[in-house]
């Protein structure tokens, strides 16, 4: 409907628009492309793909098309590099910047390098700051110098600028875009500078005040500034008390700061305090995700764990975990050694050996994932260290006491009372260590400035099984049940 033929309220205004009815590009494919999960159906997977074998262009362009940017980076995800290629060769204008952001680091470091440095440049020049840095820093250094080089100077100096700092910080995942403006403006004064528009981001819901040395001083939010008279000063709507993130802070850090504090954004500023850009909290989304994921594989041992890895990287990342892995289970294996003689004289030993080694490593890793999780989110920190060792160990046995009565009744009455009351003492034993090392592993990773999620469960592991079977034998062979 044109503006002439809209109608009008009755002193003469235009009236709000209607909203038209437009078939949503989510309904139009949902039963089609999508299933419940909102996940690409295998059948419009292969028929994409057979499209592609048979070199029906047209064909793929019309599948892919009503799907959302992240709906076709997830489909170029699912193909190999090969496919992937042909795949984007067919549907050029959809391989739009938002698709390219979505792309997993590895498919979008691979599909990168296979294009020429113009073509990488078009689609930076496309990209927010903050994700254009993220294209170019999985790039070696000459691909980047050629990219680069075909970059506007003023975007190319605000890539080059991130690129300066540490990856997984404030500076580098921060957007350079954001509203900034004086602290001697009134509401009326920062409302014409809006409505002017000019050099003034696409989309912003917060605006930083600074003064004269561009130190930020306040915040404002577009719902104040809306509701606020003309007149009155931003000094005096302005809110003063706001959360600055450092530039070099790591990017754990910063989400642990928005959690703690409720932020939707937040300033970012340099080592003279000065503002250089924003953390918003569909950046945060993001990195608290990413941490998530990065700790539950460090943990495991297995890298980064993403499947477009390529499979070098996935062993070398892998097979040294499983070699230190193997090391510290021969230290249990030299402890079953030394009691070789009372194994091959009381056979129920070696059959409940590994009952006792695997209740103290299940009870070590859940205390260690609470540890990690809890210096993750810096609810254990050096000073309520010993509380929370404590309060782990008075869980521990009472958990160890529990298992310990129904393992030791269960031998009692297949076996002897005496080895009942062995494997009841040792299986209480396993689990205290099991939670004093599910505890003391991560923290001491944590006070030398390793990652704690990195190694800890190997240790943990190594503990339990260790002490378990020392435990268990050691009392066997004390008790004189085995002869």
């Amino acid at each position: 409907m044109s503006e002439s033929n809209r109608p009008l309220d009755e002193d003469g205004i235009l009236l709000a628009r209607e909203p038209e009815e437009e078939a949503r590009p989510d309904d139009r494919i949902d039963d089609e492309r999508m299933d419940e999960e909102n996940t690409l159906k295998p059948e419009f997977v292969r028929s994409v793909e057979d499209a592609l074998d048979e070199g029906d262009v047209k064909a793929v362009y019309e599948l892919v098309e009503p799907l959302h940017p992240a709906d076709i980076a997830d489909l170029l995800e699912l193909f190999e590099r090969d496919e992937r290629y042909q795949l984007a060769a067919a549907i050029t204008d959809l391989m739009t910047s938002e698709v390219v952001a979505e792309l997993n680091d590895y498919v979008r470091e691979t599909m990168m390098e296979a294009l020429p440095p113009e073509a990488v440049a078009q689609i930076v020049d496309q990209l927010e700051t903050d994700d254009a840095v993220q294209l170019i820093e999985d790039l070696d250094e000459e691909d980047q110098r050629a990219v680069l080089a075909e970059i506007e100077i003023e975007d190319r100096i605000a890539i080059q600028s991130a690129l300066a700092y540490p990856e997984e910080t404030a500076g580098r995942l921060m957007s350079r875009d954001f509203v900034a403006v004086p602290e001697h403006l009134t509401v009326g004064d920062l409302i014409d500078y809006l409505r002017d528009g000019r050099d003034l981001p696409d989309e912003f819901y917060e605006i930083f005040v600074v003064d004269e040395k561009h130190h930020p001083v306040g915040t404002c939010a577009l719902s104040w500034v809306l509701r606020a008279p003309r007149a009155i000063a931003l000094a005096d709507v302005m809110k003063r008390d706001q959360t600055l993130i450092p530039v070099t802070l790591d990017q754990e850090e910063v989400g642990l700061m928005f959690q703690k504090y409720n932020l939707i954004s937040a300033a970012v500023v340099d080592e003279n305090e000065r503002l250089v850009g924003q953390m918003t909290v569909d950046d945060v989304v993001h990195i608290i995700s990413e941490e998530a994921g990065e700790d539950a594989l460090l943990m495991s041992g297995a890298g980064e764990g993403d499947i477009n890895e390529p499979i070098r990287e996935a062993y070398s990342a892998r097979v040294r975990w499983l070699v230190a892995n193997l090391g510290t289970a021969l230290v249990a294996s030299l402890i079953i050694a030394l009691f070789g003689a009372a194994i091959e004289k009381l056979v129920a030993l070696a059959i409940l050996m590994p009952i006792v080694a695997s209740i103290g490593g299940n009870a070590g890793t859940q205390t260690m994932a609470v540890t990690v999780r809890a210096i993750a989110t810096n609810q254990l920190t050096r000073s309520n260290t010993r509380r929370i060792l404590m309060r782990e160990m008075r869980v521990a046995l009472l958990n160890g006491v529990t298992i310990a009565v129904l393992i030791g009744l269960a031998t009692g009455a297949i076996f002897t009372p005496m080895l009942g009351g062995v494997i009841a003492l040792a299986m209480v034993i396993n689990v205290v260590i099991a939670g004093l090392a599910g505890v003391l592993v991560p923290v001491a990773f944590d006070r030398l400035d390793q990652d704690p999620a990195v190694a800890s469960s190997v240790f943990v592991t190594m503990i339990t099984d260790s002490m378990g079977f020392f435990a268990f034998l050691g009392l066997a062979v004390a008790s004189g049940i085995v002869g």
